[in-house]
């Protein structure tokens, strides 16, 4: 189709054309002759290239196809958990490679009964998870989030072991003698363990007698107990797994226990042996003093601060006889101590009537004195005198007590 157009205005970029029935069109100004100005007129031809356009549309299904194919069939994968050993206080998980597809990866999460535990450094296919309890359930997960969606793994539940089971001990041989070596490999087998040759993550002990070599140097990178070989005979005689800090490479081999404890029965039955042959002899228990007991023996008495104050009275004789039992001892009779008492003061009593009397009979004008005298001090005389039995009462008790813890029971 030929169509005549007239140039309206001619710019560095753009001409603008018009119709014969006055319309505008924008028309690039390269695509015109040289020598256009306003006010020409040009013919442009307008047809359909179909050729063109079917190699266009063939060229444009092709990048389609190539973006399906690459982006539309493959996505991520959810990622597979698994466990890979378990211990007492310990789980060791591991999980195939990551199927990203096209994807990026935003980032992989660990979940542990539903919390979040933490995330995965990138290129990690293995974590042990530290610091759980004795025989408990727990669940983990994955949880992957790309650039195509999130994607979560199955959930795994793994319980712990009980401190009786053995079977998770993962152990790494050192250095050491080769007969020791092969001992130990005999108790592993016993009690059910295993025994690899290198220090991986799963490794619960590394076990050796000398510390060297390129094991024993990564057990101490991966903080891995570096123990001796008795350490696995102590799990197996124990029947359960056992502290680790005596059987250290570098600990003190004294504190280790080398055998059954058997020496706690014993010692309880020698005490308790003792102990009978301890009964079956009597035994003398002085009851403590009491508080006038003890006053009257630690103040001294007044016949020893002042002897010559007044006459000591004489004791008067004891009462008491030993009567002899059928099996040699013999047992205290007489008196009893408040009788003592009783004589004590009768005898005082006497002795002062005695003394008066006697006084009188000498001289009767003294005594007559002595009388006035005596009347007139009578108060402090009998409070003295009160001292004096007082004080005797005392002496005897502390002697009466003296003879009874002498006496055989």
């Amino acid at each position: 189709m030929l169509v005549s157009l007239t140039v309206g205005k001619v710019d560095a970029g753009v001409a603008v054309l018009l119709t014969e029935d006055k319309r505008l069109i924008e028309f690039p100004s390269i695509l015109l002759p040289a020598d256009i100005h306003s006010g020409s007129i040009v013919d442009i031809n307008v047809a359909r290239n179909q050729q063109a356009e079917t190699v266009t549309d063939k060229k444009f299904a092709a990048l389609q196809s190539d973006i399906f194919t690459t982006f539309g069939t493959q996505s991520p994968q959810p990622p597979v958990i698994r466990c890979r050993n378990t211990t007492q206080t310990s789980v060791v998980l591991e999980w195939d490679p990551i199927d990203l597809a096209t994807a990026e990866l935003r980032s992989l999460s660990l979940y542990r009964n539903g919390s979040k535990a933490g995330n995965i450094p990138m290129g990690k296919l293995s974590t042990k998870i530290s610091g759980l309890a004795l025989d408990t359930e727990y669940t983990f997960h994955l949880v992957l989030r790309t650039s195509a969606g999130q994607y979560s793994s199955e959930r795994l539940t793994v319980k712990t072991h009980k401190l009786t089971d053995l079977h998770g001990i993962t152990i790494t041989p050192g250095i050491m003698p080769s007969p020791l070596k092969e001992s130990l490999g005999e108790t592993v087998q016993q009690i059910g363990a295993k025994m690899i040759d290198s220090v991986r993550i799963d490794t619960t002990h590394f076990v050796c007698t000398e510390p060297r070599g390129q094991a024993w140097e990564k057990a101490l990178e991966m903080n891995v107990p570096v123990v001796v070989p008795d350490w696995v005979k102590g799990c197996q005689r124990e029947g359960k797994i056992i502290g680790v800090r005596a059987y250290y490479l570098d600990a003190d081999p004294s504190k280790r226990q080398l055998g059954p404890s058997a020496s706690a029965p014993a010692s309880r039955g020698s005490v308790s042996t003792a102990g009978g042959q301890m009964r079956e002899s009597p035994r003398i228990e002085h009851t403590p003093p009491t508080p006038e007991r003890a006053k009257a023996e630690s103040s001294p008495t007044r016949e020893q601060v002042a002897p010559t104050s007044a006459p000591a009275v004489p004791p008067k004789p004891s009462t008491e006889v030993a009567v002899p039992e059928e099996d040699g001892r013999s047992s205290m009779t007489g008196t009893t101590l408040a009788e003592k008492q009783r004589d004590d003061e009768d005898g005082v009593d006497d002795d002062d009537d005695e003394r008066g009397e006697a006084a009188k009979s000498n001289d009767p004008e003294e005594g007559a004195g002595a009388e006035v005298e005596g009347e007139g001090k009578q108060p402090q005389d009998n409070s003295h005198d009160q001292e004096q039995t007082t004080e005797r009462q005392a002496a005897k008790i502390a002697e009466e007590d003296g003879k009874f813890d002498e006496v055989d029971l």
